[in-house]
């Protein structure tokens, strides 16, 4: 009888403590390669194994009972299963399939086509809503603040205008699409970055490096493609609102209609008001520009037969923005006796693309923007108008490893305003009419892991004749986590002086152009590695770039030489910019993400011998983003910031008291945000915690704005008095970051699907 006991209860004690097995193998929906890396986690016991070279995974030492199961893999959402009953060995396998929050993303800016994000061999970096959402901002422009190696910058301390630079160039370098098409140009380079809803961007898409051969002139350091959601896929309703302490109010709405069954429509509508003047650091002018804006944006979709689509879109924008001094009004617009600069923008846009019914997949894309500006810097008056047209055939055509597409673009740009850029010498303004039609092929051959993509660009400019940009690229794709790639490509851009450059209108500087400007050339390489380190539950990627730009042509303000001009001129020389990037994005078993980027520059102008450093261009950014997740309560954390290097700034002499390069500073972010079952998210918290703001004498005699008390010497030089014993000139071209400091910020946003 005892031996019995004895049996039975070793063979319970056996079975309580036994020990089982989940093996199996994790594979990729409608693809040959195994899920590499993939991980395979159990919750519960804080356990889990990696597939091996061909999909395997192997799990052991798993007590009985019933756990919950996640499938990851750094390309593929990550696969959860629930109520797993482990009573025994078990074998199961997993399908991984791509979806909304796959981090292989789909994208199309660096080719024209849709391609996964690694098998792209132009690297393109992607921003999501989501990632947007992580700290509220009116406009895409303020947005891009969180970016690596991209940095709004502000042009102006009192109107506030700006835009965007890419690896330390200047705006103009940059050019910036809505759905691929050219639309932010010119005038708009400056004045229409604003109005653009958050609520209707699906993505952002990056690419850091000229785009010329594809893109045209403008995409010489890099381009911003902002894609709007497709009406087929976009939630009923959304609609987001926030204010702040300062009592600027932003409002983005975005409402889907669906008339039939082969046609669907998106409207978006953003309105930001800011009529608070504030003059924190009491230097007579308003800190941030009173703005009163409006943007509506509608999107419709077509199913055709055959499978082919058609989209058009409209947009119009209206802005009424003016900074100054803080007593100025409408009433002395134009005038010299209160200093204001008013900007009244009118723009409105029409894009669209059709899938021709042919056999070929052959599609007409179409553009056209009219932007229409009145402005007055102080008694300076610049009314300008300018119309671009645009249109291209694309045809893409598979044949056997080629991938070939061809273009055919026209682009047809009117352009006229009330400066020197347009009066010839009979004393009337002449409309600036340019035509540009051009041609261009890329042929991508993909041969196993290897991916070479060539392609050339020929257009011919009314004003400037032939124009040749050619490209290649190089992609060696490891396996499903880990890419190299290298590209070359040419970038040219025709110079637009007084639509681009804000200081050639503000302040009290003379332009001077000592000769024609000609087109800017450049030749680029860049070198990008990707790699993904698969750990358990977790993985660590990383993203390395390293740039070079050689201009044999460069434009830029010169601020130095004489200290009443700007003077622009071709490059007697060379100039360069390089540098080295770095992305690292940290997914933990735990809900933390982090996202962080550096950026290290050394650009420089090297002409007539002398070599220097262009102004308003740092060594060195920093970004990153710290997201945490409670899921349980419906909360969650962001933690944003950026920091950047020191700035050679435009002094007016070796006499100016205000100091010739900037510090290094940072702006910074803290968000709390409560998400309900319903759709509802409240959100708030404190932007600028560190509370910087650049120094309160960045505006040079911001007590004398039309100069009546400065003194000149018979050779226009500034002669030193008691009331100006620096020899200054009203300057408000220093400027490198926002005159907001620390304010809280809260708003609702709410989701229908």
């Amino acid at each position: 009888m005892k031996l019995r006991i004895l049996f039975l209860l070793s063979f319970l004690t056996s079975h309580a403590f036994a020990q089982f097995t989940l093996s199996g193998k994790v594979s990729l929906e409608g693809q040959a390669e195994p899920a590499l890396g993939a991980s395979v986690y159990i919750q519960e016991l804080k356990t889990g194994a990696t597939a091996d070279t061909a999909g395997n995974y192997l799990i052991t030492g798993i007590p009985k009972g019933t756990y919950t199961v996640r499938v990851s893999f750094v390309s593929m959402p990550t696969v959860t299963e629930k109520n797993v009953k482990i009573e025994r060995n078990i074998v199961r396998d997993f399908v991984l399939k791509s979806g909304a929050n796959s981090l292989d993303e789909v994208v199309v800016t660096g080719t024209m086509k849709e391609v996964s994000k690694l098998d792209s061999p132009v690297p393109v970096d992607i921003i999501t809503s989501k990632f947007i959402y992580k700290n509220p901002v009116p406009s895409i422009f303020e947005g891009l603040s969180y970016v690596n190696g991209v940095r709004p910058q502000l042009n102006c301390n009192v109107c506030n205008t700006g835009d965007i630079h890419i690896n330390g160039l200047e705006g103009p370098y940059t050019m910036v699409l809505i759905d691929g098409m050219p639309m932010v140009s010119g005038l708009s380079t400056v004045y229409g970055l604003s109005g653009i809803p958050n609520s209707l961007i699906d993505r952002v898409e990056i690419v850091k490096g000229p785009a010329s051969t594809l893109y045209g002139s403008e995409a010489v350091g890099g381009l911003i493609n902002i894609i709007t959601k497709n009406p087929l896929k976009a939630p009923v309703f959304s609609a987001d609102v926030f204010s702040t302490t300062w009592r600027d109010y932003n409002v983005d709405l975005g409402v889907k209609f669906t008339p039939g069954e082969k046609s669907s429509s998106l409207l978006g509508i953003n309105y930001f008001n800011y009529q608070n003047p504030i003059d924190n650091n009491k230097d007579g002018f308003t800190d941030l520009t009173l703005q009163n804006r409006i943007s509506i944006f509608n999107k419709w979709s077509f199913k055709l037969k055959d499978d082919r689509q058609a989209n058009i879109a409209a947009r119009y924008y209206y802005e009424d923005r003016w900074g100054g001094q803080m007593q100025w009004d409408r009433s002395y617009r134009g005038g010299d006796e209160i200093y204001g600069e008013s900007i009244y923008t009118k723009r409105f846009e029409l894009l669209g693309n059709y899938q021709l019914p042919l056999s070929e997949k052959v599609t007409l894309q179409y553009s056209f923007s009219s932007h229409n500006q009145n402005s007055a810097y102080g008694n300076v008056p610049f009314v300008a108008d300018q119309k671009i047209a645009f249109a291209q055939l694309l045809w893409d055509k598979e044949i056997g490893k080629h991938s070939l597409l061809m273009g055919t673009p026209f682009r047809y740009t009117f352009y006229n305003d009330n400066t020197p850029a347009t009066r010839y010498a009979d004393g009337h303004d002449h409309a600036d009419k340019i035509y540009l039609p051009g041609i261009f092929i890329q042929d991508e051959i993909k041969t196993g892991p290897h991916s070479v993509l060539l392609g050339a660009r020929y257009d011919y400019n009314s004003r400037h004749g032939s124009i040749f940009t050619p490209r290649a690229a190089y992609k060696y794709k490891f396996n499903q986590t880990d890419v190299v790639r290298l590209n070359v490509g040419r970038g040219f851009r025709i110079v637009n002086l007084f639509t681009e450059d804000h200081a050639a209108l503000t302040g009290s500087r003379d332009v001077i152009l000592k000769e024609e400007l000609k087109p800017e050339q450049s030749w680029n390489a860049n070198i990008n590695l990707v790699k993904k380190i698969v750990t358990g539950n977790s993985f660590i990627g990383f993203d390395a770039s390293v740039f070079y730009t050689h201009f044999t042509n460069r434009i830029l303000p010169d601020y130095d030489t004489n200290p009443n001009q700007i003077i622009y001129d071709n490059l007697n020389g060379y100039a360069v910019s390089k540098g080295i990037s770095l992305n690292l994005d940290f997914n933990f078993p735990f809900p933390l993400k982090i996202i962080a980027g550096g950026t290290y520059m050394d650009n420089f102008q090297k002409e007539n011998g002398v070599r220097f450093r262009p102004v308003l261009t740092e060594k060195f950014t920093g970004t990153w983003s710290f997201s945490y997740e409670i899921q349980k309560a419906g909360l969650s954390v962001d933690y944003t910031g950026n920091i950047y290097g020191p700035m050679r700034l435009p002094v007016l002499s070796e006499e100016d008291p205000r100091a010739a390069n900037s510090p290094v500073w940072s702006l910074q972010n803290i968000q709390l945000t409560k998400k309900f079952n319903n759709g509802l998210e409240v959100y708030g918290g404190v932007k600028n915690l560190l509370n910087f703001t650049p120094p309160a004498n960045s505006i040079a005699r911001a007590n004398d704005p039309f100069d009546k008390n400065v003194q000149f010497d018979g050779q226009g030089q500034v002669i030193a008095t008691p009331d100006n014993p620096y020899r200054l000139t009203f300057d408000p071209s220093y400027v490198y970051a926002p005159n907001q400091g620390i304010r809280a910020f809260a708003g609702l946003r709410y989701t229908l699907r």
